[in-house]
């Protein structure tokens, strides 16, 4: 019985995490693709001074977190229904979880441990709001 209740749950997260996945990619896209310049302005500074803004390192992290969430669950269904031998099975979901773990820490450290004026960095590179020296 516990087992279905958690099996409707994850049918519920992955509609849920899908649409609001549609809606934070696209706004992802259009924020940094619409932007003068298109792709070819994406560099250290644009990142930077993104990921400076709380609002911002906020809506990158709920961003990953969803997508590998969202994904880490797909690849278990998928590993539930077509891995037969109980201990692959069980090697392949805990590899999948562990992986899936350390992703999410190393980008959530990422997102906000980013130094966006980083010490001796050519200032070319920089956001405007860094001070040269």
């Amino acid at each position: 019985m516990k087992t279905l209740r958690l099996e409707r749950l994850g049918w519920i997260f992955m509609r849920v995490s899908g649409v609001l996945l549609i809606g934070l990619i696209f706004t992802h896209l259009f924020v940094n693709l619409m932007q003068e310049g298109g792709v070819k302005a994406i560099d250290f500074a644009f990142v930077a001074g993104k990921l400076a803004d709380p609002f911002w390192q906020w809506f990158d992290v709920t961003l990953l977190w969803l997508a590998l969430i969202h994904g880490t669950n797909g690849m278990r269904v998928v590993v539930d229904d077509y891995v037969t031998r109980p201990r692959l099975k069980k090697v392949l979901q805990t590899s999948l979880f562990v992986s899936a773990a350390v992703l999410i820490v190393l980008g959530t450290l990422v997102v906000f441990t980013l130094d966006p004026c980083p010490v001796g960095a050519p200032a070319s590179i920089l956001p405007s709001f860094c001070s040269a020296g």
